[in-house]
């Protein structure tokens, strides 16, 4: 007889759509516990540029993989399914819920399907490529993906040098496009009893929402925040000097842009990431969409999530 499967909700969307707040009172109407699937959040001491979580927005709710490693660490998809995993175990030892919250689809996906990812030395491809974006800049790096994988290209920014990298040297070992094995990927069987929602909102109004989300940033200290962290030394192809709202403040620092053009660059990047998000989440199956529309009312969302759910 098979195993009863373990509940597992999943609740995100595109960058400033509401995840946050809907994500706690789900937690809270389901007895759940929260897991960040947020690619930055895992980071202390960035906390305007990742509009992290807030203790008092969680309202007692128990939050895991927040604040929990140093800028200067490594974070991939690997680490956070493992640490996602345990976590997970402790939440349905004490009889809760786990609710995956966040937008980082990829680790979504690795979490709810248990893709299997193989280890990969360090190879002299590798090193060369790494060569080719400090001589040439990752718009090179992303060119030559752009001719072997287009629609992996597509998914991903040229200053994701990381990603790039790891989609050329799949390519190069296997003769095969990264995007082709992911969709591959997407046609496992989740482990779980699975309930997998995507918030989405009007486009107009995400957009506001993203603009306006970057100024409240900024009005909170995103500049000191990013520079404070670029002066102690962190570099631009670490893993969280990578995300958006830091990477930007580089060519500031630099001289290469003013404030004004940092600020409109971050909102640029953000409009375009959501719209990424989008993407992906629409090639994922057992996906319940939540459209939001111009809606803001929580409480409405939360009666339809429970609805599907069966609590």
């Amino acid at each position: 007889m098979e195993a009863e499967k373990r509940p597992l909700i999943i609740l995100t969307g595109p960058t400033a759509v509401g995840k946050t707040a809907l994500s706690v009172k789900l937690a809270k109407a389901l007895e759940g516990e929260i897991v960040s699937a947020d690619s930055m959040q895992v980071y202390r001491r960035m906390d305007i540029g990742t509009a992290k979580v807030t203790r008092e927005e969680m309202e007692g709710v128990a939050h895991h993989l927040i604040d929990v490693l140093e800028p200067w660490e490594e974070f991939n998809v690997v680490r956070f399914t493992a640490m996602a995993r345990e976590a997970m175990e402790g939440i349905y030892e004490r009889g809760h819920i786990p609710v995956l919250t966040g937008g980082t689809g990829f680790y979504i996906q690795a979490l709810a399907y248990q893709v299997q990812f193989e280890s990969h030395k360090e190879s002299d491809y590798r090193q060369k490529l790494r060569t080719l974006a400090e001589e040439k800049g990752p718009d090179h790096l992303h060119a030559m993906l752009a001719q072997v994988d287009p629609a992996y290209a597509r998914e991903i920014h040229a200053n994701n040098v990381k990603r790039v990298i790891r989609a050329l040297e799949f390519y190069h070992e296997t003769g095969r496009r990264l995007s082709e094995h992911n969709s591959r990927e997407r046609e496992r069987v989740s482990p779980y009893d699975l309930h997998y929602f995507v918030l989405n909102c009007d486009r107009a109004l995400l957009y506001d929402r993203i603009n306006q989300r970057v100024d409240q940033m900024m009005a909170l200290g995103l500049e000191g925040e990013a520079c404070g962290l670029i002066r102690e030394g962190l570099t631009e192809d670490m893993t969280s000097m990578q995300g958006i709202g830091y990477r930007e403040f580089f060519p500031y620092l630099r001289g290469e842009r003013s404030l004004a053009g940092t600020v409109e660059e971050i909102k640029k990047n953000t409009r375009h990431f959501a719209k990424r998000q989008l993407t992906w989440f629409r090639r994922e199956k057992d996906v319940i969409w939540m459209d939001k529309g111009t809606c803001e009312n929580e409480d409405r969302l939360l009666e339809r999530i429970l609805d599907q759910v069966g609590r």
